[in-house]
């Protein structure tokens, strides 16, 4: 009995398994009250810009050297820490764990749900992101240095092509939908599961729309970013691309792979 349990303990979950888990988070988060869902969101929003905040400190305060780059896109991960291990609503989570609920059922009633989701997530989120955008821009909270490394880093995640934004989301979503897939497999090893995955969005200067929507706030708050720019050459491609990595590449290839097991096979009719 004691080497049952020890070998149920050791062994990990099967990607069935994983699924079955996300899934049924996805079908909670589905029928939750709009409320909750708005609430939830704002708060995201809110805790992402620690992304920013912690990226810009270590900027501040690490000597300009050429490892400075890869210690100081740890920063990045504070956000997403608070984000995802508070259980906000973070849009780019949702990009995987609606969509396997999506394509088990495969049915227009779950595809409202979906959109319902998404719309109110992404809306609070944004809401949230530019309510701590302008706290960082007006607040007096921050000194003029680590204000002007906010900026530079804000010009830099917003000042792509529109092209070269879509493509450098993708992998940004990828990475997001890969955090959501490998956590319930995770025994202790959550923080740095996040930290290692996020660390690598901001160390490939990859874009995000959330974290990127902070940035995007704080320069157009401030009159350096017009309306045209910040939704065309940044919000509208790297949603899109964010929507493409965490949807279309790694929610579809993560159903592929357990669709045979959960869905029972089709036994042929030799009635007659």
């Amino acid at each position: 009995m004691h080497d049952e349990i020890a070998v149920r303990d050791a062994t990990r979950l099967s990607s069935k398994l994983i699924y079955e888990v996300i899934r049924r988070d996805g079908d909670e988060e589905l029928e939750r009250p709009f409320r909750s869902l708005v609430w939830s969101g704002i708060a995201a929003g809110v805790l992402i810009a620690f992304s920013v905040l912690g990226e810009a400190v270590l900027r501040t305060h690490l000597p300009d050297t050429p490892w400075r780059y890869i210690i100081e896109n740890l920063g990045y991960s504070f956000g997403f820490l608070l984000v995802i291990l508070g259980r906000m609503q973070l849009f780019t989570e949702n990009t995987i764990t609606t969509i396997l609920p999506l394509a088990a059922e495969r049915s227009m009633t779950c595809l409202m749900s979906v959109m319902r989701l998404w719309t109110i997530v992404l809306t609070a989120n944004i809401i949230g992101a530019a309510g701590a955008a302008a706290f960082m821009a007006f607040s007096g909270a921050f000194e003029p240095g680590l204000l002007s490394v906010i900026s530079d880093l804000s010009h830099h995640a917003t000042g792509f092509p529109a092209g070269q934004a879509f493509f450098k989301a993708i992998p940004a979503g990828v990475l997001v939908a890969s955090i959501v897939w490998m956590l319930p497999g995770q025994k202790g090893g959550e923080l740095l599961l996040i930290v290692l995955f996020t660390w690598l969005i901001a160390a490939g200067d990859f874009t995000h729309i959330i974290a990127g929507s902070v940035e995007m706030w704080f320069l157009a708050l401030r009159g350096d970013l017009g309306v045209g720019p910040a939704v065309f050459r940044f919000f509208i491609p790297v949603l899109a691309g964010n929507i493409v990595g965490g949807t279309l590449v790694f929610a579809l290839l993560a159903w592929g792979q357990v669709k045979d097991e959960v869905e029972p096979a089709t036994e042929p009719d030799t009635a007659g």
